[in-house]
Order: structure tokens, then C-alpha cells, then sequence
């Protein structure tokens, strides 16, 4: 076996997303084997959806409420670093720490009347889930910066615009990929709860499973959402490493 060849059968990414594809498309499969592990079930494979639609309708969800989550984070990371915002970074911070002290079903529970069941309600509570992580690794990483190469970079005539972009994001930007890491893998398990205000999602199979006593069913759903949890968050460790390192 070749040098390359082992080094890829080594990597946990690589394995971690063969077991998610192989669960994800080859669901049907195992019908047998869960109707052996639960015979006294009727049904004891999860058919109302396909785990592939099920796992592409998860990703979207997290990734759009990611998205928002650190667009507000970041900017808000922004605005509490700089001169005229930072006596409102004790007021940013606090704001973020109730949207993620608030459990989500109780933000679904509120969202719901007013915007009905559907993936709008799970967006606003795993956005509002996802911004204190991006909004804290932000305001560290920005932190971060010497206050020495600010200085030279503003004596080589730049302006604070060019200093962010070009110096402190730059510099700040494995923090703030960490930040984002944490925010939406902890969105891929909470993003189950969706299932409750109607969102088809790898939450679906787990709460049907719940109210139905299918314990098959949670298995199933269960399987593939911590698969789905393990292998985002060794591809986006593997990108802020890369970040911080790059070849």
C-alpha cells in the first residue's frame, strides 16, 4: 500500500464521511438489521422521508442560520473592537448571551405564533443560538492583535480600514474560524428541535420515533446526526488549522 494511499485511510475525515454516506444512502438496506434488533416493531425503518433529503434539509438550515449568526457575530465583533463602539461591547455581549441562554424551544415556542411552523422559526432560534460563540472568538481574536503591528501599520499610512481587512481580520481569522466551528456544530444537534414546529429535518425520524415509542427510529436519526455533528466539525478543524498553517 502506498505512502498516500495509508496516509487517507488514516484520516478520520475521510472515514467519518464514508460512514455518513454509506448511512445516508444505504438506510434501506439495513431493514433487516433493525428488524432483528427491534422485532416486536411493525415498522421499524423511518420511510416518511429519505435520510438523503432529510441531511441535505439539515445542512441547509444550519448553514443559513450559520451564515446569520456569524455575519451578526462578526460585525458585532467588529463594532465592540473599535473606538466608537466599544462602550457597547458589555451591551453586544449581553444580548448574545441571552439569545443563547434562552433555550431553543422556548424561542420556538415565541416564533410560532408569530411567523407560523415551518424552518422560519427554527432559523431565528439557532441563529440567535448560533451568535454568542462567533461574537465572543470575534472580540478575542481582534483582541489578539499587537497593538504594536497596529501601530506600524498605521505609520506606513494605512487607514483603519485598511488595518482590519488587511492586518487584524487576517490575523484574527483561526479565532474567529474556531468561533464559528462551535457555533454550528452545536446548530447540527440543536437543529432537531425543528422537527417539533414542522421542519423536515434528521430531527423528524428522532421526535416521531419519541411520540410513536419507535425506538428504531431515534436510533436512525440519531445515527446520522451525530455522523453529520463528527465530520463537520473535523472538516472545518481541518480548515482553521489550515488557516493558521498554510502549506
Amino acid at each position: 500500500m502506498s505512502g498516500p494511499l495509508r496516509q487517507l485511510l488514516r484520516d478520520p475525515l475521510v472515514w467519518s464521511s464514508m460512514l455518513l454516506l454509506a448511512l445516508v444512502l444505504g438506510m434501506p438496506g439495513l431493514r433487516g438489521v433493525f428488524a432483528t434488533l427491534f422485532p416486536e416493531l411493525p415498522r421499524p425503518l423511518y420511510e416518511q422521508d429519505s435520510f438523503l433529503s432529510l441531511t441535505l434539509a439539515h445542512l441547509g438550515l444550519v448553514l443559513l442560520a450559520g451564515s446569520i449568526a456569524s455575519s451578526l457575530g462578526l460585525l458585532g465583533g467588529i463594532a465592540g473592537t473599535r473606538r466608537w463602539g466599544r462602550e457597547f461591547r458589555p451591551l453586544l455581549e449581553t444580548l448574545a448571551g441571552v439569545g443563547q441562554t434562552l433555550p431553543p424551544v422556548a424561542v420556538l415556542a415565541v416564533a410560532v405564533p408569530l411567523v407560523g411552523f415551518g424552518a422560519l422559526p427554527a432559523l431565528i432560534a439557532l441563529a440567535l443560538y448560533g451568535l454568542l460563540p462567533v461574537l465572543h472568538a470575534t472580540l478575542a481574536g481582534l483582541d489578539s492583535v499587537p497593538a504594536a503591528e497596529r501601530d506600524a501599520a498605521s505609520g506606513l499610512g494605512m487607514t483603519p480600514a485598511q488595518i482590519l481587512w488587511r492586518l487584524e481580520l487576517p490575523m484574527a481569522a483561526p479565532v474567529i474560524l474556531a468561533g464559528v466551528r462551535t457555533s454550528l456544530v452545536i446548530n447540527i444537534g440543536t437543529a432537531a428541535v425543528a422537527a417539533t414546529v414542522g421542519a423536515h429535518n434528521l430531527g423528524s425520524p428522532i421526535i416521531i420515533g419519541i411520540n410513536g415509542y419507535n425506538t428504531a427510529y431515534v436510533l436512525q436519526g440519531a445515527l446520522v446526526l451525530g455522523l453529520l455533528a463528527i465530520t463537520c466539525d473535523l472538516a472545518l478543524g481541518r480548515l482553521a488549522r489550515r488557516w493558521a498553517h498554510p502549506p
